[in-house]
């Protein structure tokens, strides 16, 4: 995403770059309007409203999505995973407008961050049961959003490294599109970022 936002080759990409990227992916997905986009950003509307529209003729698809899952959302009353996990919206066709609109927000975040959420707490099992039967000393200590922060005995950094990223890449195969890990290392959680 961010190579395409910022028309350079992905290689090329900063992790200041990929920041705003995310930012303008997930402030689109969920409704965010040229206001709010200029706001994080900290650009000018226009051109908050520039990147919504190069976004949105680049990505035509994300469109129909958000407007075909709010349907459904209305149809059925509900949404869900990848896995089938389900969340119901009472308010999805309330007469409120504001009321309405949140419902339909949480509607298009679900399906994405609930199937993230089923993603990671599939890894951890792997990762935990890789670990048990290779008798690793090394800690899996906590879940911070999409990362995963591990207490890693001496000796043991290389073969965790590879377990975690083969058991976080492989915990919900997406087809075509590639579950990428990066991994950091450090005597605490900033220094390996």
């Amino acid at each position: 995403m961010a190579a395409v936002l910022f028309g350079i080759d992905i290689k090329d990409v900063t992790s200041a770059q990929r920041r705003t990227a995310k930012t303008v992916n997930f402030g689109i997905m969920y409704g965010q309007g040229s206001f709010g986009l200029s706001q994080q950003l900290s650009i000018s509307r226009s051109e908050a409203k520039n990147i919504i529209e190069q976004y949105f003729e680049k990505y035509p698809r994300i469109k129909n999505y958000i407007e075909d899952t709010k349907e459904s959302a209305r149809e059925k009353g509900y949404v869900t995973t990848l896995l089938g996990r389900r969340r119901y919206f009472s308010n999805i066709t309330s007469k409120n407008a504001t009321v309405r609109q949140a419902s339909e927000r949480a509607a298009i975040n679900m399906p994405i961050q609930g199937t993230a959420a089923d993603m990671m707490k599939l890894a951890m099992i792997s990762v935990h049961k890789a670990m048990k039967s290779q008798n690793l000393k090394s800690k899996m200590l906590l879940q911070i959003h999409d990362e995963l922060v591990f207490e890693v005995m001496e000796g043991e950094v290389d073969e965790m490294s590879s377990l975690v990223k083969s058991c976080m890449e492989n915990a919900l195969p997406l087809g075509k599109v590639p579950v990428l890990v990066e991994l950091g290392t450090g005597k605490n959680w900033d220094e390996a970022h």
